[in-house]
């Protein structure tokens, strides 16, 4: 099942289907023991809408009171772009051994009215030369801690901001459209597999500047874990999102700019893109 917040209200999607639940709130959602269940419960006896393309659907972002949070340094290729960045200022030993660890960096990320959703414009700071997108499966989480859906994130990174001190961090992360997520919260009955890949791909103009990919297998925590920690003296009334870490990291000379597209794949979810706005 898929999950679609639209500006006529929550579509449901499934088996080619759509299915829009009237009167339903999306912060409801994630109050639910089994949001899932749920859902379906819900959509039995709906016949489908004329229209089954999700294209044609006007997409929102996939929140509303939730709170968006992120964790670091999950996967060894964010460990090291991590110390390189920050060698200069000795911030770099700090990566390695929350690496190692037994409790994960999280860190807060975003709010709704700082979030664009899919075909949104997401944004570099003005007062940062190194910009990146970090492309993270995202997990959508229950008011009483249940993953019960997965989203994509791109959480745009300043990291020259980060570099220069680990305590700057809220200022490299936490800025208006530093945070996207969509298109669709996808609900499967069971955990993701291993081998799901996640692509990243940015264009200039038609130009493919850069293209990653890394899979779930390639992260050192459980989602499990991440969940727990973040839930640790922290309530989420409405739910809330976690991003789970970037495996993809462009080169240091890479940094982006206005107009630049960012297309973010995650099979089965879909693909997440955004355009730089211009400053």
């Amino acid at each position: 099942m898929f999950l679609y917040r639209t500006k006529t209200g929550i579509v449901a999607g499934e088996e080619g289907r759509l299915r829009t639940l009237k009167g339903l709130d999306w912060d409801h959602v994630f109050l639910q023991k089994d949001p899932r269940g749920f859902l379906l419960e819900k959509a039995k006896g709906i016949e489908s809408t004329a229209e089954a393309d999700p294209d044609s659907l006007e997409i929102l972002p996939p929140i509303e009171r939730q709170e968006v949070w992120a964790a670091g340094v999950t996967y060894r290729r964010s460990r090291e772009a991590r110390m390189e960045e920050s060698q200069d200022t000795g911030g770099g030993d700090f990566y390695d051994r929350v690496y190692a660890a037994p409790r994960p960096e999280l860190f807060f990320k975003s709010t709704a009215h700082r979030t664009v959703g899919h075909g949104q414009a997401v944004r570099i700071r003005k007062d940062s030369a190194w910009n990146v997108p970090e492309p993270e499966l995202t997990l959508a989480i229950s008011s009483s801690g249940r993953i019960f859906g997965y989203t994509i994130g791109n959480d745009m990174s300043s990291r020259d901001i980060e570099g220069e001190n680990p305590l700057y961090l809220p200022q490299a992360k936490v800025y208006d459209g530093s945070c996207a997520l969509g298109p669709r919260i996808y609900l499967p009955d069971e955990a993701l597999p291993e081998d799901t890949g996640i692509h990243i791909e940015i264009k200039r103009g038609d130009v493919c500047i850069f293209e990653g990919r890394t899979q779930l297998s390639e992260i050192k925590r459980s989602f499990e874990s991440l969940v727990e920690y973040l839930f640790r003296g922290n309530s989420f009334p409405c739910g809330c999102f976690l991003m789970t870490g970037t495996g993809i990291v462009p080169p240091d000379n890479f940094t982006l700019q206005a107009r630049d597209e960012i297309s973010i794949t995650i099979h089965p979810i879909g693909t997440l893109t955004n355009v730089v706005a211009e400053a």
